[in-house]
């Protein structure tokens, strides 16, 4: 098969087209007839070698893709041949075939492509278990997340909104944050611009923050969050080290937490992955939520794909593999 390997740690000109061995399904597994795979930030990270895929993980980029079931497992029961399905991946994405847990495996929402499909997996469970199972986001509830415009931010924004909570963003020019408003955001802070301390102390501080950049914002969200307010981190783009006042956090009662979605178990997974297939996936085939698709780029502009991940994008990146 065809796929995209890593040639050595580098920049996006290290993203090379091989061919590789098909996969085999072990017990508990399907292999998917790869039509579109997403393309993620853990992605870049492990291009340029900051970012190792777990042990037993295949060596090529892609944590999600959409296509076709088209081999299943020992012990595969729930999914057949021809099934058409979105699923996280723990590797391999950017390739013609891929191999995953079949519990991690979700049914394509009725209506939608396979390219939207792509976009599903990554950002949905990512951000399913850091706001709402780790971050107990409730409605009436004020929500602030970093870097709406993202795949995450997105994502977070709708399913916040229609969650009931008053939702706020930050984003990086005017024209992001006009767009964050009309998926459901209040409010969106140009952080170029303006101070997000401030307006969330204007607007009341918030319940919640989702953070992803860290670094100097690390003091600064406490500053923005209610008293036992609630910070959850799933990346840091702006570094992992900050100099923090715990004193401030005892006694206004704060929370902070966060989490990696790769390195969690099969198991823990798969109980994200069935709470969004009961309580998000029908409000995607509702039309009430939608992914935000950039653009697609062919497999073997994978390099592409990557350069425009790190430039200037609205939501998600995907390779089209075959299209389906």
């Amino acid at each position: 098969m065809r796929a995209v390997e890593i040639a050595e740690p580098g920049g996006p000109e290290v993203l090379r087209v091989c061919e590789r061995e098909r996969p085999e399904p072990g017990y508990g597994e399907v292999r998917i007839a790869v039509a579109f795979a997403g393309v993620n930030r853990p992605d870049a990270l492990q291009r340029a070698g900051a970012y190792d895929p777990p042990p037993g993980a295949s060596d090529l980029p892609g944590l999600e893709a959409s296509g076709h079931i088209e081999a299943v497992g020992p012990g595969v029961t729930e999914w057949k041949e021809g099934d058409a399905v979105c699923a996280l991946l723990p590797g391999g994405g950017y390739a013609e075939a891929v191999v995953t847990p079949a519990a991690h495996c979700l049914p394509v929402p009725a209506g939608m492509r396979l390219d939207q499909a792509a976009c599903l997996p990554e950002t949905y469970f990512t951000v399913w278990t850091n706001v709402f199972m780790r971050g107990g986001l409730k409605a009436g509830e004020t929500f602030l997340l970093h870097g709406g415009s993202s795949g995450i931010g997105t994502t977070a924004i709708q399913l916040a909104n229609v969650s009931g909570a008053r939702v706020f963003a930050t984003a990086g020019t005017d024209e992001k944050c006009r767009f964050c408003e009309t998926l459901g955001a209040e409010r969106a802070i140009n952080y170029r611009s303006e101070d997000f301390v401030s307006v969330m102390q204007d607007m009341g501080r918030a319940d919640l923050i989702l953070d992803m950049v860290g670094g100097a914002y690390i003091p600064r969200d406490l500053k923005a969050l209610k008293d036992e307010g609630r910070l959850v981190f799933i990346a840091f783009l702006g570094g992992p080290k900050a100099e923090v006042n715990f004193a401030e956090v005892m006694v206004r009662r704060l929370t902070v937490t966060g989490s990696t979605l790769r390195p969690q178990s099969v198991l823990a997974k798969a109980q994200i992955a069935n709470e969004l297939r009961r309580d998000v996936w029908p409000l995607l085939e509702a039309g009430r939520i939608a992914p935000v698709m950039d653009q697609a780029f062919p497999l073997a502009d994978a390099a592409g794909a990557h350069r425009a991940l790190e430039a200037d994008h609205i939501g998600k990146i995907v390779l089209e593999v075959s299209g389906g």
